[in-house]
């Protein structure tokens, strides 16, 4: 069977990370996370660099999932829009989520600088894309919210959607000059060395099958070892099992696929998104692409299915072609997909449902900037004993989506349903 990375050009084409090995006997730690994308590591730096022993436990290769497979787009906010936001919240709470999501992208990229970590960051600001009359009304809501809250966004009428993509697709477009590009798992693998030498435990390969209490401390058991701490951080997001009852059902796993380009010619890549911005389309299903610093075109989208051959990626293909003709037999030798944890809300969410537990997942594809940023709080929250406010909601009890297990029909239906509404919406 062929690696399921084989055709992910991030795999085949990123430096590799740092060696790691299997759990093996009985150990402990101050903090033991299960996950090793993102939010694990993010934690396992910061609670590192704060002096406290963190191991991380990885099922498969570090970055394996979402955090080694996605767009590599560095977004400001939230899915949720500021007023939205506040109503769900309160004006309090609501304002520092805001807040705080609005910087997530400064994390990403002083990380990159302090770090020095080689991922390719672009910093060329984020285009949101409306593609027809609805979404145009809610890219002109959403400026309108974040002006009157101080946010640098620019609102580009089509003639300017045209100059900065080269495409005549959009009616208009709203330019947030705070976000980026990165190679994402060379990101993530920057990160996790870091954490090395801080002095975090990584072990790759070592899935956990079980946690339980053991006194003041959690025991996490893996096929060949065995980790005690007074703290866990359980962070596998969209590649959540059973390890811990009910966290399974709180997100639904949706496939996200991506196609992309060998490095484009220079007479054709210059009539292809000249702005080199990240650009993501506002509609029923979400389009998003970037050119990267090869000059690789990439092209994502959601997918119906867990494979992501030319059956499952063919739209986004035949999409980037109506966006720019002069690509039409252009090949595409690079294709992937991943899984994205969607919540019923569109929030992230922490529980922490026993002392020293910690459950943190559901970035519904804002995760580069979020996760890393939630990794941070999550091991300041550890350090310092939860003495300040979190300035995200704190559950205590999960919240499971009814009739979970039939998410797969309702997101296949959900898909062909956008499709249809996208395609017919003026």
């Amino acid at each position: 069977m062929a690696s399921p990375n084989a055709l992910n050009l991030y795999w085949q084409s990123t430096a590799p990370g740092s060696a790691t090995v299997p759990l093996t006997g009985e150990t402990s730690a101050d903090v033991v996370i299960v996950g090793g994308g993102y939010t694990g590591l993010s934690s396992a730096l910061h609670l590192a660099e704060r002096g406290l022993k963190p191991l991380v436990l990885e099922a498969h290769d570090l970055a394996h999932g979402c955090s080694g497979r996605n767009g590599g787009q560095v977004n400001p906010g939230l899915k949720v829009p500021p007023d939205q936001l506040e109503a769900d919240h309160g004006s309090d709470l609501g304002q520092r989520m805001f807040a705080l999501s609005q910087g997530a992208p400064d994390e990403v990229f002083d990380l990159i600088e302090r770090l020095e970590i080689g991922c390719s960051p672009v910093r060329s600001g984020t285009l949101r894309a409306a593609i027809n009359l609805p979404s145009q009304k809610g890219e002109e809501d959403l400026f309108r919210q974040l002006s009157l809250r101080g946010i640098p966004v620019e609102r580009l009428e089509a003639v300017e959607m045209v100059r900065r993509t080269a495409t005549r697709h959009y009616v208009s477009g709203l330019f947030d000059p705070r976000g980026g590009h990165i190679n994402p798992l060379a990101y993530a693998r920057g990160i996790a060395a870091a954490a090395l030498r801080a002095g975090a435990r990584i072990h790759a390969f070592s899935p956990a099958q079980t946690i339980e209490r053991q006194g003041v401390n959690w025991k996490v058991r893996t096929p060949t070892g065995t980790v005690t701490a007074p703290h866990a951080i359980l962070c596998t997001n969209g590649y959540t099992d059973n390890l811990w009852p009910g966290l399974r059902r709180t997100i639904i796993p949706v496939m996200s696929a991506i196609v992309a380009t060998d490095p484009l010619p220079p007479a054709l890549l210059a009539d292809i998104m000249p702005s080199r911005s990240s650009v993501y389309e506002i509609g029923w299903n979400t389009v998003y692409y970037r050119v990267d610093h090869q000059g690789r075109l990439l092209m994502g989208g959601r997918s119906s299915g867990k494979t992501s051959g030319e059956e499952r990626t063919g739209h986004l293909v035949s999409h980037a072609e109506r966006l720019w003709p002069s690509l039409k037999g252009v090949a595409w030798p690079w294709r992937w997909s991943g899984q994205v944890a969607l919540t019923t809300d569109h929030y992230p969410h922490l529980t922490e449902p026993e002392a020293g537990l910690h459950l943190m997942l559901g970035y519904n594809g804002r995760g580069v900037a979020m996760a890393t940023l939630m990794g941070r709080l999550l091991a300041e929250r550890i350090a310092t004993g939860a003495t300040q406010p979190f300035p995200m909601p704190v559950d205590i009890g999960l919240h499971p989506i009814p009739f979970h297990g039939l998410h797969r029909f309702g997101v296949a239906a959900r898909i062909f349903y956008g499709r249809l509404r996208d395609a017919f919406s003026v």
